[in-house]
């Protein structure tokens, strides 16, 4: 006779197997990467030619260093190991705050979402998506991710903190850039994308908001979805008009014939920045988010690959030297039918091409076309390193040149030992945001009750890179290990996600 057991019964087979599945993979991966480790330092140690008792010593630091991260990983985060200073970004899913870590006195950006409505509005797949780039690319011109935890209603994302703003903020300021600072930051853009395209993921949604500059003035990719992306799963499939009328031979005339927006405003450059920074400003405060930088074959929803994020490229780089988006209206629907119409609605203002380079023109021109013509469609970044846009940049020593502004921010130590009132004069680089006097701590007593929401497990993260021997061992208190969620917490959790399901 065959046996049937009952739906809870296999419910909590069920959660059985995610959760040990998870954790043997975590254990495999952790056991593998601990590995990788040792073979890197040993193969720099033996190119340094170091002597015995050197190599020893070094050796040495590594293993001890690797203890400290050990006992890191069976520590249970929250939100009380950090003291919240400021608020630097708001949206319609979390904020970020500028924190100090308690333990190591470091500045550190915490990044916090509402779990109910990550799951509301089907974001779920793209915030693990967004902790996994940030776990596993490790790049010097990435954000450094330190740690990832949950409680009951919030994720938590603990990244390095790059005080010198974003280049939303620069944008705002400066209005238009030098041809030259351009060419460095769009040159630091193309190296963070090269970093995430080798590790197999596509951004999709490049723009300013996510290129943060650090306390130097070097640029780094962030934010992979930070509390406004644009959700384009909402959005309609565009598609481009006709275009045997002749595209913008057709004129304003032949485009609302078609149902298009009309041509490109004669207004001049100047009439237009003006308008774009006043809805820049609102649209930093928004919770909506733009469409102006993603791809066409994005909106159209006929399958793209990395080629949309050199798409985003071109957007950003038209901004940077005429001073607003190629494509941008008051209303996003419009912006995006005018980019899936980009032949008809991409022009550059008088004033822009008298004063831009031919090498610049072309270089926005070979972004903002079909994926078949774009640079990078066919020999990826190494593509958009050999245009003469690019002429004379040494690539090899990009992070180490002086780049071409600093921002205004003081020491980091100082910043650190002197508390709040100093704090305020760091984010001076930042839109400032109001603050509703929440601290953003979680509940009491958050650390000692184990997670269990079957939405996010996973989610948790140690970095390697938050591990510096002195700070690791401030870090790494004596503490009894949480217990882990049982059985019936997770079958729980499951039965309750079910039900509202």
């Amino acid at each position: 006779m065959e046996e049937v057991f009952s739906e809870e019964t296999l419910a909590k087979a069920r959660t059985a197997r995610i959760y040990i599945e998870h954790l043997y993979k975590v254990q495999s991966q952790n056991v593998k990467e601990r590995r990788d480790r040792r073979a890197k330092l040993e193969e720099e140690l033996q190119a340094e030619a170091l002597s015995e008792e050197q190599r020893r010593a070094a050796l040495a630091e590594h293993d001890a260093r690797e203890r400290e991260y050990s006992r890191l990983q069976r520590q249970r985060l929250c939100m009380d190991d950090f003291e919240p200073l400021k608020l630097i970004g708001k949206g319609a899913f979390g904020e970020v705050r500028i924190c100090r870590d308690r333990s190591t006195g470091k500045l550190v950006a915490v990044k916090k979402l509402r779990k109910a409505e990550m799951v509301r509005r089907g974001q779920v797949d793209h915030v693990k998506a967004e902790r996994n780039v940030l776990a596993e690319v490790r790049h010097h011109a990435v954000v450094k991710l330190y740690y990832s935890f949950q409680d009951e209603e919030f994720l938590y994302l603990v990244m390095e903190y790059l005080p010198g703003g974003d280049m939303m903020t620069l944008l705002i300021r400066k209005e238009i850039l030098p041809e030259a600072w351009a060419r460095f930051y769009l040159a630091q853009t193309v190296v963070s994308l090269e970093a995430i395209h080798a590790a197999g993921y596509i951004h999709r949604d490049i723009k300013p908001d996510n290129l943060l500059l650090d306390a130097y003035g070097h640029l780094k990719l962030s934010d992979f979805g930070l509390c406004k992306p644009v959700d384009v799963s909402t959005l309609p499939a565009f598609a481009a008009a006709d275009d045997a009328s002749g595209g913008a031979a057709g004129g304003a005339g032949g485009a609302a014939a078609q149902g298009l927006p009309p041509s490109p405003s004669p207004h001049s450059q100047s009439e237009q920045l003006r308008h774009w920074q006043e809805n820049r400003r609102k649209l930093a405060f928004s919770t909506v988010g733009t469409p102006d930088y993603i791809a066409p074959e994005v909106l159209m929803k006929k399958g793209y690959g990395m080629e949309c994020d050199w798409w985003s490229v071109g957007a950003i780089a038209y901004e940077m030297m005429v001073g607003f988006p190629p494509f941008y209206s008051d209303d996003p629907m419009t912006t995006c039918r005018k980019i899936v119409n980009w032949r008809t609605y991409l022009r550059f203002p008088p004033e822009a091409e008298a004063a831009l380079t031919p090498a610049a023109r072309d270089f926005i021109s070979r972004l903002l076309c079909d994926v078949e013509e774009r640079l990078g469609s066919a020999g990826g970044s190494a593509q958009l390193r050999a245009h003469p846009f690019f002429a004379g940049v040494d690539w090899q020593r990009l992070y180490e040149a002086r780049p071409p502004y600093r921002p205004a921010v003081e020491h980091e130590l100082d910043t650190q030992m002197s508390g709040m009132g100093r704090a305020g004069q760091l984010v001076h680089n930042f839109e400032q945001y109001e603050d509703d006097g929440g601290s953003g701590l979680a509940p009491a007593g958050a650390r000692s009750r184990p997670i269990a929401d079957p939405n996010f497990i996973g989610y948790t993260y140690k970095g390697w890179d938050a591990v510096h021997s002195k700070e690791a061992k401030q870090r790494v208190k004596e503490q009894r290990a949480p217990a882990r969620p049982s059985i019936n917490s997770l079958a729980a959790a499951f039965g309750e996600q079910a039900r509202l399901g």
